[in-house]
């Protein structure tokens, strides 16, 4: 899904680095393999997560939404020296393919990964998060927020995906459980006294969200 002329969409990936070979290989397993194959991140939104997480530079990440670890292995590779990465998944037959690209990346060290129910997860996770990135079952991302918004640390930046849900968030006519689910995320985040927050409209919508 793009919000912008196909040509367009199509020169600004061109013009954009390339995510590592190791990421088209894990893409294309991905499509042969396994269900509902758009759920992956791609490689223009790879890249976009990559050169934030490098930016940001953070110690602690913290992934809901694991699926078979394509933007896991993108924003690890945003961590200094000590930085670690959790990452949560509710389905536990990924972790196959997970572990394969993992060990690929050089970066099974410092991806911990979780399975179950992040809602149950996230309150045992004794960390402080620099960078938070949400991309799981869209109705909870509310419940996902609230329950994380203690471990983070001043500053911390909270990327949340598939935020404009087709584009249906922004119609009074079309929208669905998942769009209302979404609109009401979004208006908790501008809402919030502490929380600024920048909405991308790259591929299904993207959100940056920092904790002040």
């Amino acid at each position: 899904m793009s919000f912008i002329k196909a040509s367009i969409d199509q020169y600004v990936t061109e013009m954009s680095s390339s995510v590592d070979q190791i990421l088209h290989e894990l893409e294309k397993e991905t499509y042969q393999k396994v269900l509902q194959p758009n759920m992956l991140s791609g490689d223009y939104q790879g890249q976009l997560l990559q050169l934030i997480s490098k930016i940001k530079s953070p110690k602690r990440i913290l992934e809901i939404g694991t699926y078979t670890g394509y933007s896991t292995i993108c924003l690890a590779n945003g961590l200094p020296d000590g930085g670690k990465i959790h990452t949560l998944e509710v389905n536990e037959e990924l972790k196959p393919i997970q572990d394969k690209y993992f060990n690929k990346s050089g970066l099974a060290d410092i991806i911990h990964q979780h399975f179950g129910h992040a809602a149950d997860i996230i309150p045992e996770l004794n960390e402080k998060f620099d960078l938070v990135f949400i991309d799981a079952d869209k109705k909870n991302y509310l419940t996902y927020f609230k329950l994380v918004y203690d471990k983070l640390q001043p500053n911390s930046l909270i990327l949340s995906d598939n935020i404009l849900w087709k584009g249906k968030v922004a119609s009074d006519s079309k929208k669905d459980k998942t769009a209302r689910y979404l609109d009401e995320y979004n208006q908790y985040l501008l809402a919030h006294k502490h929380i600024s927050t920048l909405i991308l409209p790259i591929r299904d919508g993207i959100s940056l969200s920092v904790k002040q």
